[in-house]
């Protein structure tokens, strides 16, 4: 995958995806270049966060489109503002994929963001003040989880599962005794920082036995679950939240698959409870884009190489001394505690940062320190495999530990700029 982007001095002309950023320069340059420095940003450093990814020419194509211009509120067939036939298409086409994509008998694509999608689960199915049992905040849940600083937390009251001491998996026994105590109305399968697969079967036996809802965050391997590289949750779930970046390589943007029999109550939650407003169309365009990429057999590829690269970083890093949770992973993701190398979670990011590697700090299960947390998704898009792989985890220990190779931080700069410079997110002119 190439993605082309303009610089605004000089340069030869920019694809269509990328003129309006001419406008921009002209217009704007201070702007202009704002962006065009976080573009170089990307392509100078090595990126590593989990829930980023580069989106294709075409995906950005349909987020600069003219489509932006038009409101929509309401669903194909039902608008509440003229002129929608063409949209009512745009959004029927991403529907139409998506269900085809995840093998889901209902999909509504009309989700800002993963939050907003699990706020819409949550009303559709629940009423305040129910109980929720879902992955507590410390050993891996997300904010929507039950944060006391987040709607879901002031809204639910939240008990939370957790992973074994031992394994660092989940305790499935746990969840079914909580379960089996509290009865929720709901029980959430998913997590920002969980390395392995839920087992999606497990979750539905203890939901069937406590006559509770089974909803399923994939928002991080909605990606591998569409490239057939993570097992879905889609025959299990009641209703799944996804996002459509990530490992998707999507827009930002959120999604819910549901069976046909609550795609009224999954609708009506999104429209009009929790977005009122008109749906982003350019956004909807660039969902149906990315889930058409995502059906073809590079997509598929692709998805295969995340969970390698990510397994073969594992290893590698637990040979340079990190700690990696669960002891490898089964998905992009990667979380290793640090504390081993005398470093706190803070100070190793830091460093890294200082030598171009841009990763995040997460907390770590039973409260034993913060580690880090990688992600191999955008790193693969680029079109690294299996030695770059190693080589990252070579110098992101040497780096942590301040010895070897990389100890230098000029030495660790040249080595980040070598493998940037071979694997260009945006080729043609940055």
């Amino acid at each position: 995958m190439s993605v082309t982007v303009p610089t605004t001095r000089g340069t030869p002309a920019a694809p269509q995806a990328w003129r309006g950023l001419e406008a921009l320069a002209r217009q704007d340059p201070e702007l202009a270049d704002l962006i065009l420095g976080e573009a170089r940003r990307q392509a100078d450093g090595l990126q590593l966060i989990a829930a980023e990814n580069f989106a294709s020419p075409a995906v950005l194509a349909a987020l600069g489109s003219p489509l932006v211009n038009k409101y929509a509120e309401g669903y194909p067939g039902a608008r509440h503002h003229g002129g929608c036939e063409l949209v009512d298409l745009v959004e029927r086409a991403a529907m139409d994929r998506a269900r085809a994509l995840f093998g889901a008998e209902h999909a509504n694509v009309q989700p800002h963001s993963g939050s907003a999608a699990v706020l819409a689960a949550y009303a559709a199915l629940l009423r305040p003040g129910d109980t929720v049992l879902a992955m507590a905040l410390p050993q891996g849940g997300h904010l929507t989880h039950g944060s006391p600083a987040n709607f879901s937390g002031r809204w639910y009251d939240f008990v939370g599962y957790g992973v074994r001491r031992d394994t660092g998996l989940i305790d499935y026994a746990q969840v079914r005794a909580l379960a089996r105590q509290h009865r929720p109305a709901a029980i959430v399968c998913g997590s920002i920082s969980y390395p392995r697969h839920p087992d999606y079967a497990a979750f539905r036996d203890i939901a069937d036995e406590t006559g509770a809802w089974l909803i399923a965050d994939a928002a991080h391997p909605a990606g591998l679950i569409a490239g057939g590289a993570a097992p879905s949750p889609v025959p299990y779930a009641d209703v799944v939240c996804a996002t459509t970046h990530k490992v998707l390589r999507g827009p930002r943007g959120g999604l819910l698959l549901c069976r046909a029999a609550l795609a009224e109550r999954v609708d009506r939650a999104v429209f009009p409870f929790i977005q009122g407003g008109g749906p982003q169309m350019h956004t909807i365009a660039a969902k149906a884009v990315a889930f058409g990429e995502a059906a073809t057999p590079a997509f598929t590829a692709y998805a295969h190489q995340v969970v390698a690269n990510a397994r073969v970083l594992a290893a590698a890093l637990a040979a340079e001394g990190v700690t990696v949770t669960t002891g490898g992973t089964d998905t992009h993701l990667v979380t290793g505690d640090v504390s081993g190398l005398a470093l706190d979670a803070a100070t190793a990011r830091g460093r890294l940062a200082a030598a171009g590697v841009v990763l995040d700090v997460c907390g770590l299960p039973h409260g034993t320190a913060h580690g880090l947390r990688l992600g191999t998704a955008a790193v693969t898009t680029q079109g690294m495999r299996e030695p770059e792989m190693a080589r990252i985890a070579v110098l992101l220990g040497s780096v942590l530990r301040g010895d070897g190779p990389y100890a230098e931080n000029s030495a660790a700069r040249a080595e980040v700029a070598e493998l940037a410079g071979a694997f260009r997110p945006y080729p043609e002119h940055i």
